[in-house]
């Protein structure tokens, strides 16, 4: 009898059969058709990205730990799995292309690129000023994760300074300086860029609000890869169209899909884009691999990677 392991996602039967082949019991079942049977009663290892809004896991007695495939803690029940010294792991295979995105929005808002773009569409000849140079550019990102590690790596071939938020100002490679959460507007005033990377719980909720908002440079950029329930929207707006914000470059919102009646999607100095910046031909090669290396240490009693603090948020 192998690990009793329910899995959430389909990697494909050349894939689930590698995993079949480390020594897992895999029980498939989709993360929207999820429902609880008895054959669960045994599981000690739940695979997936949100199961938990179909699954109640406090009926599966032999839960462990919980691979997740996505970065995102937020579809967890946290509460339950914290009480019951349940191990998370998240997958960061997601940060390369994610990490691209944020460098290459930054580098369209800097060139004033959905202009042109709108001109193009036009068919009108109209030289845009006021282009601008990520060299020499103070980057702050709220959060040092993996994603921001790999946007920040990017950043710094520019030779633009790299800031970085996290709990106690822990030195982290690829940022040049580091903040402590309550040293978080002694940041944002000194950045010419601010992104979101930090990922969702409740304590984060509105970090990014109208005070904050003021507290940055005028004519800051803005990016948000995280989630859009970090940002107040209303208040974002607002940056905008004053131009304390100089321009945005969104992925996540705080309604998905994003309403058909936001200004958002009007506004000239705003890139939206539909939760698409870790869609890459590389992604689900990347996901596998790091569930698979975490269920091969997992079944031979090693460190699991990627290890989420429940009570810190990452």
């Amino acid at each position: 009898m192998g690990i009793k392991t329910l899995i959430t996602y389909d990697f494909g039967e050349k894939r689930m059969k590698g995993l079949e082949n480390l020594g897992c019991e895999l029980i498939f079942m989709h993360d929207r058709r999820v429902t609880y049977s008895e054959e669960l009663s045994e599981v000690e290892v739940v695979i997936g990205y949100d199961p938990f809004a179909n699954l109640d896991i406090s009926r599966l007695n032999e839960l462990k730990w919980i691979q997740l495939v996505s970065a995102g803690i937020d579809k967890l029940p946290a509460e339950y799995v914290i009480n019951n010294n349940i191990m998370v792991s998240n997958n960061k295979g997601y940060s390369i292309p994610i990490g691209e995105w944020i460098v290459m929005n930054i580098l369209e808002l800097l060139k004033q690129s959905p202009r042109l773009y709108h001109s193009q569409s036009l068919k009108v000849w109209k030289i845009q000023k006021g282009i601008l140079e990520l060299h020499g550019k103070t980057v702050g990102f709220i959060g040092t994760g993996a994603i921001a590690k790999e946007a920040a790596k990017r950043v710094q071939c520019f030779e633009a300074k790299t800031f970085g938020l996290n709990t106690k100002g822990t030195e982290t490679q690829y940022f040049d300086e580091c903040f402590s959460t309550d040293r978080i507007d002694e940041m944002l005033i000194q950045s010419d860029i601010v992104v979101v990377t930090v990922p969702y719980t409740e304590s984060v909720f509105h970090l990014i609000d109208g005070d904050r908002i003021n507290s940055m440079k005028d004519g800051v950029l803005f990016v948000n890869i995280s989630r859009g329930t970090i940002v107040d929207e209303e208040a974002l707006v607002e940056g905008l169209r004053s131009c304390k914000i100089a321009g945005a470059a969104l992925d996540v919102f705080e309604q998905e899909p994003l309403s058909k009646e936001s200004p958002l999607w009007d506004m000239d100095n705003v890139i939206v884009t539909p939760h698409n910046s870790f869609y890459s031909d590389k992604r689900e090669d990347r996901m596998y691999d790091i569930i698979y290396s975490n269920m091969k240490n997992y079944i031979e009693g090693k460190k699991i990677e990627n290890v989420v603090d429940m009570k810190r948020g990452y």
